[in-house]
């Protein structure tokens, strides 16, 4: 073989060597399963096994290309599963994430479904914004969006999104723009949300705006989160307000996690003040909320955990909130919802 063929044949392995190198791809996902019991006033009790107590179970597939010159090209897709019975979360297969960006030096650009502002500024509760314990409930649970028929208060389709660099000292930040592709009632979305995280603090705050169409306006939700960690634990809190017309949520959270020799202790609570509806609507004057949640993770590893929750959601007027974050048809107005689970993580 001629020498030019072998120096040919040399330098191709080297730039495949060096491109895999460069190129990475990760399969990730977590199982959670647990064993639950709720009561949801006339609706009656339900025992059962269901998935997603501690962290949502999930299964993943994420990468990232080295482009050269500081520039880098990701993908990221992520389908919620229910692992008790082995189907997915959602008619969508990827519903949780799918998405591909360009990073560099001016920040991230990102295209497809998507988390929002608003979202990413409600998560970081004491018990991992799912779970019968979690101010998910009031997040994104049944009724949140104050019946405006809004689809974005956890994600959007059709998104795109700028996020600030990395490297600017804990500052953080993120605009959202999901387009409504010829179908804008509850769909159309723009926000953004802006913060500040070290070893002792997260704060943050986030604006969102949705169109639903009619004469009431666009929904809107704005929050601000403040967490301190600290040895002893972390301190987790969020002020959301959700506002449709006349219609309006306000919603003031407080939970801790509070390690302990194995594990942690969290604990929780919420007060959802709701006005402006028409009498009966479950978004009346005086048809408020209140959680308190009791929760212990024991870690066994850093990747595989048991976890147990005790939670009450009491409600007033033809409020019908539920731990189950979907409200049943047989429960009534002003009845009270109580939950407990126990059950184990795994990540992978």
């Amino acid at each position: 073989m001629k020498k030019p063929v072998l120096l040919a044949l040399a330098c191709g392995a080297v730039a495949g060597s060096a491109f895999a190198q460069t190129s990475t791809v990760t399969l990730f996902g977590v199982a959670d399963v647990a064993v639950r019991q709720v009561k949801n006033g006339n609706a009656g009790t339900v025992k059962g096994v269901t998935s997603g107590g501690n962290t949502t179970s999930r299964l993943g597939v994420r990468g990232v290309e080295d482009l050269g010159g500081g520039m880098s090209a990701g993908f990221h897709l992520e389908s919620g599963i229910e692992l008790d019975a082995g189907t997915a979360n959602a008619s969508k297969f990827w519903n949780r994430r799918s998405t591909v960006s360009l990073i560099g030096s001016f920040g991230e650009v990102r295209l497809g479904r998507d988390s929002t502002p608003t979202y990413n500024n409600a998560v970081n509760d004491e018990f991992g914004i799912v779970g019968v314990g979690s101010r998910g409930i009031f997040v994104y649970g049944s009724g949140s969006n104050l019946g405006s028929g809004a689809n974005t208060l956890q994600r959007t389709d059709n998104g795109v999104s700028y996020f600030l660099p990395k490297n600017l000292g804990g500052a953080f930040g993120q605009l959202h723009v999901a387009a409504g592709e010829g179908n804008t009632v509850g769909n159309k979305y723009y926000g953004g949300r802006v913060g500040y995280e070290d070893k002792q603090f997260l704060v943050g705050g986030a604006y969102g705006t949705t169109d639903v169409g009619g004469t009431q306006g666009k929904f809107k939700n704005y929050n601000l989160l403040f967490n301190y960690k600290s040895p002893w634990g972390t301190l987790h809190t969020l002020f959301d307000v959700k506002k449709w017309g006349a219609r309006k949520s306000t919603e003031i959270s407080v939970g801790a996690t509070i390690p302990v020799t194995v594990g942690q202790i969290r604990v929780g609570y919420t007060n959802a003040d709701r006005s402006g509806g028409a009498v009966g609507s479950g978004y009346a004057n005086g048809d408020d909320s209140t959680r308190l949640a009791l929760g212990y993770v024991y870690d066994f590893s850093k990747r595989t955990a048991v976890y147990g929750t005790v939670a009450r959601i009491g409600n007033k007027g033809a409020a019908r909130s539920s731990v189950l974050y979907t409200t049943p048809a047989g429960m009534l107005g002003g009845q009270n919802s109580t939950g407990a689970e126990v059950g184990l993580r795994h990540n992978f």
